[in-house]
């Protein structure tokens, strides 16, 4: 999936019409949050449309955008604009991966990350190394997509009499639970469903292959149920809707949490703080 990620970063905007009304709705968020970031990370920027908001939004801090695709980071870099060239203070890349940031410790005051979280296998070492990477009431904010992500095509499967074969994607709760685990604090999770219309199946597949996920939502047909199979379970949808756009449903899952103030230090001593009367 990286080479087909890094493959769509020229006609990822084109396609990228979730993303950016998710980026939106993320960004509307923080008008309810007290922050003065010193530095702050878009995790899986892809062209930066995240950085460009947050930098924005603060443009004290030192913005770093962060992406394991090095073409996504070059369309970040040649995107830069007015605002940050005028502050100074233009978004630096980062190429790495979540699960291991080449970034200090508490180094960090916001995380930011869009739609990107969702195609981990496990999340859980990535919130940990997020939660590492940022100081004590640092905060961390994603969007992901839940398991009622295309409903539609996965009940056309069933109807074709098919396993679903696109990918599994983790409920909300599982997500709080791994915050947790990962030493966050005051996780709050919440969904909501964004549905796209297209005029045709093809519609569709254009847009996750420009966007680089094609294979990683679907899978591999070679090594799925086929394109013939594909086709039956493309009809049964278009079948269900005739005469009308297709709609394909997006289960949007979003959180935040905050990291905490440690209970033990490195050599596992207990933390204990003493208020003076």
């Amino acid at each position: 999936m990286r080479g087909d990620f890094s493959k769509a970063a020229a006609s990822y905007d084109a396609a990228a019409v979730l993303a950016a009304e998710v980026g939106r709705r993320m960004a509307e968020r923080l008008d309810y949050v007290r922050l003065d970031p010193k530095c702050m990370a878009d995790i899986g920027c892809a062209t930066g449309d995240g950085i460009r908001e947050l930098a924005r939004r603060y443009p004290k801090a030192l913005p770093l955008a962060i992406d394991y695709a090095l073409p996504m980071l070059r369309q970040v870099q040649s995107r830069s604009g007015l605002i940050q060239r005028l502050i100074k203070k233009p978004s630096r890349g980062v190429n790495a991966r979540v699960e291991a940031l080449p970034l200090k410790s508490a180094s960090l005051d916001l995380v930011w990350s869009n739609l990107m979280l969702q195609w981990l296998d496990d999340p859980l070492p990535a919130f940990r190394d997020v939660q590492r990477s940022l100081d004590v009431s640092g905060l961390f904010t994603f969007s992901l997509l839940g398991p009622d992500t295309l409903k539609e095509i996965r009940a056309a499967c069933i109807a074709c009499g098919i396993e679903p074969p696109l990918r599994k994607f983790h409920d909300m709760h599982d997500i709080g639970d791994m915050l947790v685990a990962a030493g966050f604090a005051d996780p709050v999770m919440d969904m909501e469903i964004i549905t796209l219309t297209y005029p045709s199946p093809r519609g569709l597949l254009r847009d996750q292959r420009h966007l680089g996920v094609r294979d990683g939502l679907f899978g591999t047909p070679a090594k799925t149920v086929g394109w013939r199979d594909w086709r039956r379970v493309f009809a049964a949808w278009q079948a269900t809707h005739k005469n009308a756009s297709l709609p394909a449903s997006f289960e949007i899952v979003y959180g935040h949490a905050w990291k905490p103030a440690p209970k033990a230090i490195a050599d596992g001593r207990a933390v204990i703080n003493f208020v003076k009367k």
